[in-house]
């Protein structure tokens, strides 16, 4: 019998990551017990990868600005798939965000007169973007660690939750390991906040780092009774360094972009002028890497399969000031100087715009007691996700689904639970630690991303997607003979043989909800149906039973007239 730990606690967070922290910080500031765990140092959370900025309408640089514009360039960008309702939400909540980034001891550049500097970001009508640098997502992360710590809100973050609790349809904890010892953690909860990312790293190059990002959020709800909605809609970011092979995918930022910085192909060509003549490379993060993607698979990429981004024509003073993140990470990894030399870039997957089915208001789920929030969650980007939107989406849903799990904790007279559910967790932990097959998790892993960076890239057509669900039954089957080996160093391996049970259904929801998408629409390129399907405005929801179609709410009148149309003039271009 392995050591156990049993906690109780009013509200569990799932994931220590921005909207983790943001929704643990309300909590506690309420007066709730809040517990939140993370299976990576607080400090290192993904959210600290986030470079470029933030958005809030705060017409600090441009007066005209409004919530409602923000929240129209939004859905324009989501190519109407966005929920109107979340995004409304966000829109109006964001100057509120910064508010309490600020009341917690966040530093934003400012211009000389005091006020928060903001700058373009693609796709945006007005300079709406704040920022810390090219560093803002660490610089929040910083932020809420901080007030966290002020709080003493309790943070296990060498802790993998393994399995959500569930007793007559009804949350009631969560069962998981320590990543270091294999400690079992029995967790009683109310309410489960489930903040634990989303499933980019299930691609071969990824801006998302190894083992973060592996579908565990999707897995957790769907095993509880939750769906996943729009699983298909994964963002590809136009600018990921190509080598070396270890950090392949890490973003250059699109500050990078947003600062002047030029795309070219290996004829020396600035080829946004094909796609999109009026943006250039302040174009939609969608249209940018769909173009390089085709340049790339014209022949007119560099030998390494990429394009170039150069920054090198600019002021070495805004490059030191503006992107300096953009400038360390390749002096370290590239001994690149870019201040003088161009940068080498492909598509890289980046951000999962689908996610956990949840309430536009409330981010609950479809199983009483369990919220989703951040990446693991989805609404608000629909197809296109723009630059600088997950940031304040974390902080406007991190308080609303605090206060949220609060009111649902302080509702309850009674809390069913489960023993059948509690060992079915236990069982499965200790099924897998006894597991000795010859399969190797790590290169179940690999495969999983091989299959999903050929069949179900930038570009997507149905024999392809077709044969990668073949190929993904066969990865399914071949699970079953795996081998676990905990060693000196901790119970990796374990947390590896999770990590592959999430990766692999969050890439069959990824698959099956591609093939039924057949059309092109923001970020999901159909070569086989290249135009937008009037009839596929619509979410498409997935269980393990298959996948259905939900109708989308309209846009409110205030928001609609300040749309201008999207075309697909720039898209599949032969």
């Amino acid at each position: 019998m392995r050591n156990e730990k049993q906690i109780s606690t009013s509200v569990l967070v799932i994931g220590t990551g921005g909207s983790g922290l943001r929704a643990a910080i309300e909590l506690a500031e309420s007066g709730t017990d809040v517990l939140a765990v993370g299976k990576r140092p607080r400090h290192d959370a993904h959210t600290a990868l986030a470079a470029g900025g933030i958005n809030a309408a705060l017409g600090t640089m441009d007066a005209e600005d409004s919530w409602q514009q923000h929240a129209a360039d939004t859905i324009k960008e989501s190519y109407y798939l966005a929920d109107p309702r979340t995004v409304q939400i966000v829109a109006q909540g964001a100057a509120r965000g910064i508010e309490d980034l600020e009341r917690y001891g966040m530093n934003f550049a400012r211009e000389t007169d005091g006020r928060i500097s903001q700058r373009f970001f693609g796709a945006h009508k007005f300079r709406r973007t704040a920022f810390a640098g090219d560093y803002t997502g660490l610089e929040i992360q910083r932020t809420l660690v901080r007030r966290a710590g002020q709080l003493r809100i309790p943070i296990l973050d060498s802790v993998y939750i393994t399995e959500l609790l569930v007793a007559d349809g009804r949350i009631f904890g969560a069962y998981g390991f320590d990543v270091n010892d294999g400690t079992g953690y029995l967790i009683h909860a109310d309410a489960v906040i489930l903040a634990a990312g989303g499933h980019t790293r299930i691609w071969r190059r990824s801006s998302s780092r190894r083992d973060e990002n592996t579908g565990d959020a999707f897995r957790l709800a769907v095993e509880a009774g939750a769906r996943l909605r729009d699983a298909e809609l994964v963002q590809f970011h136009p600018s990921g360094i190509i080598e070396p092979e270890s950090v392949a995918g890490t973003l250059v930022s699109e500050a990078a972009r947003g600062e002047g910085g030029i795309l070219t192909n290996a004829l020396g060509e600035r080829f946004m002028e094909r796609y999109d003549p009026q943006r250039m490379e302040l174009s939609t993060r969608d249209r940018v890497a769909l173009a390089a993607y085709t340049e790339i698979a014209a022949g007119r990429g560099t030998a390494k399969g990429g394009v170039w981004l150069d920054v090198s024509h600019l002021p070495r003073a805004t490059i030191m000031e503006r992107l300096p993140r953009v400038y360390q990470t390749l002096l370290e990894e590239q001994m690149l100087d870019i201040t003088e030399q161009k940068i080498e870039i492909a598509p890289t997957a980046h951000y999962s715009m689908g996610g956990v089915q949840v309430d536009p208001l409330t981010h609950e789920t479809e199983v009483p007691g369990l919220y989703a929030i951040g990446e693991a969650s989805s609404g608000l980007h629909g197809a296109n996700r723009l630059g600088g939107n997950s940031l304040i989406e974390l902080l406007v849903f991190g308080r609303i689904v605090g206060q949220e799990a609060a009111r649902y904790s302080r509702s309850l007279t009674s809390q069913p639970r489960s023993q059948a559910a509690i060992e079915k967790a236990r069982g499965e932990v200790a099924r897998l630690l006894a597991a000795d097959g010859e399969e190797n998790v790590r290169s179940l892993q690999r495969a999983i991303r091989d299959i999903m960076t050929q069949h179900a890239g930038v570009v997507r057509e149905e024999a392809g997607l077709k044969l990668g669900l073949a190929k993904l039954a066969e990865v399914e089957a071949r699970m079953a003979r795996v081998g676990i080996h905990p060693d000196i160093a901790g119970y990796q391996d374990l947390c590896h043989a999770f990590d592959l049970k999430s990766s692999v259904l969050a890439a069959r929801a990824t698959l099956e909800s591609a093939l039924e998408r057949r059309e092109t629409r923001g970020c999901h390129n159909r070569s086989d149906y290249p135009l937008t399907d009037p009839q596929l405005q619509v979410n498409l929801i997935w269980s393990p039973e298959g996948v259905t179609r939900q109708a989308i709410a309209p846009v409110p009148e205030q928001i609609a007239e300040l749309i201008t149309e999207v075309t697909q003039e720039g898209k599949l271009v032969e």
